[in-house]
This record gives structure tokens, C-alpha cells and sequence, in this order.
């Protein structure tokens, strides 16, 4: 079953997701702020139709953003 907020089906290739390929190539510091700008991003779209969505996307960016952060000892 496809999970649009936590999996999405078109963000896979060969069994990597494409996350955890832009994390590779932009290190921590970079991978936050392209978590918090899809925040900002997934946030700031009320008229695109699928608004709840929309925020549990950004929360989960949100969520995936202070996760990097724990792990490098930054609370």
C-alpha cells in the first residue's frame, strides 16, 4: 500500500529512497535546511487541495529535521 506522506512510491529507485540520497550528498547541515525549507514549502500551500496532507508532509520534514539534530547532539 502506498503511504504518500512517509514512503511515497515516485521517490524510490532501486530499492534507495531519494531522502536519504539528498542526505548523502548535502551533509547535515545542508539536509536540515532542506528539511525546514519543505516545512516552509508543504506548510505554505493551502490551495493546492490536499491541505492535511500537505501538513503532515512538513511535520514529518519537521520531525526529520530535529532527528538530524539529536544525532549530532544539538537539542
Amino acid at each position: 500500500m502506498s503511504d504518500p506522506v512517509n514512503h511515497p512510491e515516485h521517490y524510490q529507485q532501486d530499492g534507495i529512497e531519494t531522502i536519504d540520497y539528498i542526505r548523502a550528498v548535502l551533509g547535515k547541515e545542508g539536509f536540515v535546511a532542506y528539511c525546514v525549507g519543505n516545512v516552509l514549502k508543504y506548510a505554505s500551500r493551502p490551495k493546492k487541495g490536499k491541505y492535511a496532507q500537505d501538513l503532515r508532509k512538513a511535520a514529518w520534514y519537521c520531525n526529520r529535521a530535529a532527528d538530524e539534530l539529536e544525532r549530532e547532539g544539538r537539542v
